[in-house]
């Protein structure tokens, strides 16, 4: 069974930095690829970045230059940097395991979510 706990949100000013993390338990993370997601008040979950198992980058228009996704296979974490903050990245983030093919990110586990509030 796999599990994802996230953890780093949190109130910060509008152009501040963040850094979320995820930990995960279970077998076979090496061999899948990540992404995290959000969700603001009112509008649908989206996707903002995913990494596949060989360490290919993905972003959204959105945040391409804001934010680093990473992971490190040796402590089973998944991270996502964000910098340059605006108060429409306010949302709960998610992160997730899933595939990757042809570039398009399949989820197939969820976490919790944790609170990013960018406000002055």
């Amino acid at each position: 069974q796999v599990q994802l706990v996230e953890s780093g949100g949190g109130l910060v000013q509008p152009g501040g930095s963040l850094r979320l993390s995820c930990a995960a338990s279970g077998s076979f993370f090496r061999f899948n690829s990540l992404g995290w997601y959000r969700q603001a008040p009112g509008k649908e979950r989206e996707l903002v970045a995913h990494i596949s198992s060989g360490g290919i980058r993905n972003y959204t228009d959105f945040v391409k230059g804001r934010f680093t996704i990473s992971r490190d296979n040796a402590k089973n974490t998944v991270s996502l940097q964000m910098n340059s903050l605006k108060p429409e990245d306010t949302a709960v983030y998610y992160c997730s395991q899933g595939i990757s093919s042809r570039g398009t990110y399949y989820p197939n586990y969820w976490g919790q979510g944790t609170q990013v509030t960018v406000s002055s």
